[in-house]
């Protein structure tokens, strides 16, 4: 067989070695590192070198170099050098004698001066050069062919290193996304975004920033609707763990059987439709924060399975045997009277205490009606981007009748009648009348709360002619007479003004 034979079979060979290390699964680097070991092995390709380009200043360094004690810190400029020149022309250059090129620097200082060299470039789409090929042949036999199969080489290499880059950039872009969506979301959930300057809420906040400095179970509690979620997320967020994961679980959405799995997990044909091995949120949650709601309505049996990983911090899959161990803060969340609860036998005692280590009362609505002016405002400026951004304003009249009221329901049913009356509103004003169109005013007479209705300045410039006419007959219980006088107006003037502002008179 002849030597040109020889040749190309073991550059094929070769070839085929080089597309199966770069189809692996192994790093970029030992990629590299493989594939030059090969050259040098099997093809007598000796101290190959592959330079990567940097994407800031275009220059080269190097990535890999085969051979002991060399130094890799060194770098070429476009148009420096034998390699620069490969950088500048994007084709590859062969030297029969390394001697006889003038713009050969050697700064390795390992190539044989009276041997050939080769230099090809890693080109991809539009022929961009990310990088440079290059070795020594051992003899100067053959060089068109070892010229033509290092070019083969630097296209595989080419087309991987393009692909890795391609998955780092859109790595970078999630990375980016991901903390600036991050940072969003603590903005969102700062302290100071907890509506509310009533004094209950003050004595929320004192209690929620100092348990969010350890790593102690909380357990808040309150009426549904009173914002246990959004406390639960200030905690975690403005906790040392804020880097770590949140998972939320309601306990009351699921059956034990289906709690337990998406709690602890399960392994693989652990029960019926179990395909594959699951982790539960309790494995996902570690180094974070886990926030159960409703710990309430867990079932007894249950409680017992929740106690262990409390206290212990481990626990098993569900059809496995191996004990898994997790470092993750509960937060849990209950509108029930646990103690009631624990009284007539329905919740463990040791499972009360291990959850209520730190306590947060959150108030019901009815209870901080103070509050409800701003809260008023701040959901309708939730309400206004699901709206597409509309605008959307509340007048001081519609604010009285909001104050009035019982608010079973809390938060969330504050949210709701604004959404309502945010859609009845054809301009996006919301008025006294806008807001008894949801049946809200119908209400009060049964679900007065307690509180006084706030008091207004009837001489304040930031009021209208209408809103200063309601806030005088609401403050005279709709005796117009008596209005008149809180306005310095005679009844005709009054009547006219009901009359020609279209105010809906409020019959007692």
């Amino acid at each position: 067989m002849s030597e040109r034979l020889l040749l190309v079979e073991s550059e094929l060979d070769t070839l085929f070695l080089v597309s199966q290390l770069l189809n692996s699964t192994r790093d970029l680097r030992d990629k590299l590192r493989g594939i030059l070991e090969i050259l040098h092995k099997r093809n007598g390709l000796h101290f190959g070198m592959i330079t990567l380009r940097e994407v800031d200043d275009d220059s080269m360094s190097i990535c890999e170099v085969y051979g002991d004690n060399i130094d890799k810190s060194v770098r070429y400029q476009p148009g420096e050098g034998l390699v620069g020149a490969i950088l500048d022309e994007g084709s590859t250059i062969v030297v029969d004698r390394i001697t006889d090129e003038p713009r050969f620097l050697s700064r390795l200082g390992v190539y044989n001066r009276d041997l050939p060299f080769i230099g090809s470039p890693l080109a991809v789409d539009q022929g961009e050069v990310v990088g440079i090929l290059a070795a020594q042949p051992a003899e100067a036999s053959f060089l068109g062919e070892k010229a033509r199969f290092l070019e083969m080489v630097a296209n595989l290499i080419a087309q991987s290193v393009n692909s890795l880059r391609a998955i780092e950039r859109k790595q970078d872009q999630l990375t980016n996304e991901r903390d600036y969506l991050k940072q969003e979301l603590v903005k969102n959930y700062r302290f100071e975004n907890i509506i509310g300057h009533s004094e209950p809420m003050l004595k929320v906040f004192d209690i929620i920033r100092q348990v969010a400095k350890w790593n102690t179970t909380v357990l808040i509690r309150g009426e549904s609707g009173t914002g246990k979620e959004v406390v639960a997320n200030a905690i975690h967020f403005n906790s040392a763990c804020a880097n770590g994961p949140f998972l939320k679980l309601n306990c009351a959405a699921l059956p034990d059987t289906l709690l337990e799995s998406e709690l602890f997990g399960h392994e693989k044909g652990a029960f019926s439709g179990a395909i594959g091995q699951r982790k539960g949120r309790f494995e996902l949650a570690d180094n974070g924060t886990l926030f159960l709601d409703e710990i309430g309505e867990i079932s007894a049996s249950f409680q017992a399975k929740l106690l262990r990983v409390l206290q212990e911090g481990e626990f098993e899959r569900v059809g496995g045997v191996k004990t898994l161990k997790v470092h993750v803060r509960v937060i849990a969340a209950t509108n029930r009277n646990l103690e009631e609860e624990v009284a007539e036998g329905r919740f463990r005692e040791d499972l009360y205490y291990r959850l209520n280590v730190m306590p947060i009362n959150m108030p019901a609505l009815r209870e901080r009606i103070e509050d409800i002016p701003e809260l008023a405002q701040f959901l309708l400026k939730r309400i206004s981007k699901q709206q597409a951004g509309r605008p959307l304003e509340i007048k001081e009249s519609a604010i009285r009748i909001l104050m009035k009221h019982h608010w079973p329901g809390n938060v969330r049913e504050l949210e709701n009648r604004l959404e309502r009356a945010a859609i009845m509103s054809q301009d996006g004003i919301i008025d006294r009348d806008v807001i008894a169109g949801t049946g809200l005013e119908s209400e009060i007479g049964i679900t007065l709360a307690p509180q006084p209705v706030r008091s207004m300045d009837l001489l304040d410039d930031n009021l209208d002619e209408r809103e200063r006419v309601i806030a005088a007959l609401e403050q005279s219980g709709w005796v117009q007479a008596k209005a008149a006088r809180l306005l310095d107006m005679t009844p005709r003037q009054i009547a006219y003004r009901i009359q020609t502002l279209k105010i809906h008179v409020k019959q007692i």
